[in-house]
């Protein structure tokens, strides 16, 4: 296998990649503020309703994988580029939309375009950078994210208030035109096909370490993501607040997201005594003390009390994005970068798109048996108030299961980095990866 055929990198191909990754987390996170005036306009029959989350997360999950294997082949930037598009067609359908069918359509579009975005981005940072100029610029590609899921709920709640949902499409569009126009700053590597190359390769997930930091993701799915994205309807549904009012205050989760990753970068490159695998178990310690707070959630105890939950929950999900990518990707050679990257994001997003289906379901299931009136109950699903208490009711029972199954989750984790220390042979806390050791010389 021979090296990769690259280009110089230029300065902008950092900013260009920012700006083509924000609109994915935005995309996600801001859905939940949208749905219950979608609802409104194009009606409220659960499964196309929830079509509008879930489309964009299933394709995006399955896709993921196809990047993978394509990006390898097409070139990184090439696979950008074609996400973008993807995406802009996405939005433009999503914004025109006279029903939820062709609203769905759209969001699936989209999530395509998002997963190429995600895929060749990462494999980008992966090939064009070494030692600490990789290290940081996936620090700020998690920052990126933690930002893009910090405001979507505020963005999509403002831009819905002043301009109704459809304005929610027509920024995202703006946005992946914007990165179009300056494609060509962005470097582009390819590496020589591998013969007898499998078409999905899940080898990686052997490697225990790689298979261990791939499942923090599903840890953040199950007690972060489902809650970024409902708590909007929950807040709705138990408190009356309006799209930009519930937008406004999921700011006391997002902006711990949008600081943390840089903070666990730098804590990790200057105290030796901290290393990446410390940090993510802090995170998911974090995460299940913070699902935990949030049972306090009901009509008859004011919202304030959920504030140290979400803060604690937003810090946890934001000490792990960008830090697990990095991890992993320098788990296996350069040349499958691509296909590791569509791996990680398959599991990734593949988790987000069932627990939030999963979340969505159970509480309408539950919500449903407390009102017994299947108009009433879907609205109440949606997030229009009225029923407060058996929303919350419905709420309290699914956050339970997720903590129960965040706390397995922390086990497997701890038990296959274990299994990763013995093969190793190493006898020291949880080593950091060969860029990250790099650089504290």
């Amino acid at each position: 296998m021979s090296g990769p055929t690259r280009t110089p990198t230029s300065r902008l191909a950092m900013p260009v990649i920012v700006l083509s990754v924000f609109v994915v987390p935005l995309a996600i996170s801001g859905m939940g503020v949208l749905l219950p005036s979608i609802a409104r306009d194009l009606g409220a029959s659960p499964f196309l309703l929830q079509s509008v989350v879930n489309g964009f997360n299933a394709a995006f999950a399955v896709f993921t994988l196809v990047w993978g294997v394509l990006s390898d082949r097409l070139g990184y930037r090439t696979t950008v580029v074609i996400g973008l598009l993807f995406f802009t067609v996405g939005s433009l359908v999503s914004t025109t939309a006279p029903d939820l069918v062709v609203l769905d359509i759209g969001r699936i579009l989209s999530g395509i375009g998002g997963a190429a975005v995600f895929t060749g981005s990462a494999s980008l940072m992966s090939n064009a950078w070494e030692g600490a100029a990789r290290a940081r610029n996936f620090a700020i590609f998690g920052t990126i994210i933690g930002i893009g899921s910090a405001i979507g709920p505020v963005v999509a709640g403002l831009l819905t208030g002043w301009f109704g949902w459809r304005g929610v499409f027509v920024a995202f569009g703006i946005v992946t035109v914007l990165a179009l126009v300056f494609r060509r700053s962005l470097p582009t590597i390819t590496h020589e096909p591998e013969p007898g190359r499998k078409v999905v390769d899940f080898g990686v997930l052997r490697n225990p370490h790689f298979l261990a930091l791939s499942l923090v993701p599903v840890a953040t799915s199950v007690g972060v993501i489902t809650l970024g994205t409902y708590l909007p309807v929950a807040f709705g549904a138990i408190y009356g607040l309006s799209a930009p009012a519930a937008g406004v205050f999921m700011l006391f989760m997002m902006v711990p997201i949008v600081v943390a990753p840089l903070a666990a970068s730098r804590a990790i490159h200057r105290f030796t005594a901290v290393t990446p695998m410390k940090v993510i178990y802090v995170a998911l310690l974090a995460m299940v003390v913070g699902d935990g707070a949030l049972l306090v959630v009901s009509p008859g105890v004011p919202i304030w009390w959920a504030v140290p939950g979400m803060v604690l929950i937003g810090a946890a999900f934001g000490m792990t994005i960008g830090l697990v990518d990095g991890e992993a990707l320098a788990q296996v050679p350069p040349h499958r970068s691509g296909a590791a990257a569509g791996v990680l994001n398959f599991v990734r997003v593949g988790s987000e798109a069932v627990v939030i289906a999963a979340f969505a379901a159970v509480v309408a299931w539950l919500v449903l048996g407390s009102l017994g009136d299947r108009a009433i109950a879907d609205a109440t699903a949606a997030g229009i108030p009225g029923h407060g208490d058996a929303y919350a009711a419905a709420f309290r029972t699914v956050l339970l299961v997720i903590i129960g199954t965040n706390v397995v989750l922390t086990g497997i984790v701890a038990a296959l980095h274990r299994a990763r220390l013995r093969r190793d042979g190493d006898t020291s806390d949880m080593a950091p990866s060969r860029e990250i050791a790099a650089t504290r010389r």
